[in-house]
């Protein structure tokens, strides 16, 4: 069985590395005002994959952390992932020739499904759709707003696209510890042929193991962020729980 893939979090607002508690920007706790530094801890405690999130332009609808984002790729040795207001073609095309190994699109795949298919497409393995879900419905604007579509039927949009993965986040439990949404996230990766990577309220090791046994189910990996700045988890033990 293939390893769970531990990608640990960088979200980023006004250049300084943050976490949200459920989405909210006016509850954004600091830990940091160099992201490239904190890129280059997560590198050196044996992380080879990076999420990184432009929170200001996941409200502004476009790149607003774009120098922060440019120190981090540089530092990071790895393979980085980036979401945050990219919802355009031109976006997408900017951050793969910098070096973005793959671009997430959230509203967008709701607004603006054909574009993200073309992308899908013309960019094979390069396009994560994100799946940002509240009460099991799909928020978008930065999780602003709360649609009527529910974040299995959004999925189902993008079975045949030819993306590379989905990453579903329960937003009510982000960044707060509470625990991974295991049975929605499984029950999601299990809908769809599109592995499935977890975020959203990863507390500990123990998250890491429950969530092991799923690669089998089309869980690809898991994105952390809070546990690992408050210390309540070790991100060498991580990776080494995901590849047991």
């Amino acid at each position: 069985m293939a390893p769970l893939t531990i990608f640990p979090a960088i979200d980023l607002k006004r250049g300084q590395v943050v976490r949200l508690a459920e989405g909210d920007m006016d509850r954004a706790t600091i830990y940091g005002d160099d992201p490239a530094h904190q890129a280059a801890l997560f590198a050196q405690a044996g992380a080879d994959h990076l999420h990184v999130v432009d929170l200001d332009g996941a409200f502004a609808g476009g790149s607003v952390n774009g120098d922060a984002v440019a120190n981090i790729l540089a530092a990071f040795p790895g393979r980085v992932q980036l979401g945050g207001g990219i919802r355009d073609r031109a976006g997408v095309e900017r951050w793969i020739e910098l070096g973005v190994a793959r671009v997430v699109i959230g509203t967008a795949a709701l607004k603006h499904p054909e574009f993200v298919k073309a992308a899908a497409r013309d960019f094979p393995g390069r396009i994560v759709v994100a799946v940002d879900a509240r009460g099991g419905m799909v928020a978008t604007q930065g999780w602003a707003d709360v649609s009527d579509v529910t974040a299995a039927d959004l999925a189902r949009r993008f079975e045949d696209a030819g993306v590379s993965a989905l990453l579903f986040t329960d937003v009510g439990r982000d960044g707060l510890l509470k625990g991974c949404n295991v049975e929605a996230t499984v029950a999601l990766a299990r809908t769809v042929a599109i592995p499935v990577i977890a975020s959203g309220g990863v507390a500990d090791l123990g998250d890491i193991e429950v969530l092991r046994p799923h690669v089998a189910d089309g869980i690809e990996g898991v994105i952390t962020g809070r546990a690992l700045y408050d210390g309540r988890l070790d991100l060498t033990q991580a990776i080494a729980a995901g590849q047991v």
